[in-house]
């Protein structure tokens, strides 16, 4: 369930909270390795349920940016080699996932990050992003958690 899937600045990739410890949070790697390590409150740690992508009108929720890319791409990982494709180009295939993107406020960073972390959760085969990535209750990670082991113990 991606709203406990997690970036985590100054880490690359994605991560999985697998549970918590005393003074952090035990986190494991979304690739390959399913490393598990800790996070702690120092660590900027954002859930991707809480990120949205700017508009002319108002901010989408990333679950739902994601499935339009899943949608334009099949469920297969994104056509477009984010890492070499020009700002141009990155900004044209945007504009099919997300038409009306707030050109001046989403950078070609964010284009990037974006394509890296469907790649990831596509390869991780994490794809229903509309109800693994839909907000929970709550304001903060603790109470996703509850909210996420009260959905599995029903």
């Amino acid at each position: 369930m991606l709203q406990t899937i997690l970036s985590i600045s100054g880490k690359p990739g994605l991560y999985k909270l697998v549970s918590r410890a005393k003074n952090s949070l035990i986190i494991e790697a979304l690739d390959e390795s399913h490393r598990r390590l800790p996070a702690f409150a120092a660590d900027r740690i954002t859930s991707l349920a809480d990120i949205a992508m700017y508009t002319e009108t108002e901010d989408v929720p990333l679950h739902k940016v994601l499935t339009s890319i899943k949608n334009l791409e099949q469920g297969k990982p994104a056509s477009i080699d984010y890492r070499k494709a020009s700002g141009d180009e990155l900004r044209e295939y945007f504009a099919k996932v997300l038409p009306d993107f707030d050109r001046d406020r989403v950078h070609n960073s964010d284009i990037k990050k974006l394509l890296q972390w469907y790649n990831i959760l596509v390869a991780s085969d994490i794809t229903d992003f509309d109800e693994e990535l839909k907000p929970t209750e709550g304001d903060n990670i603790d109470d996703r958690l509850k909210e996420a082991e009260a959905q599995e113990e029903a």
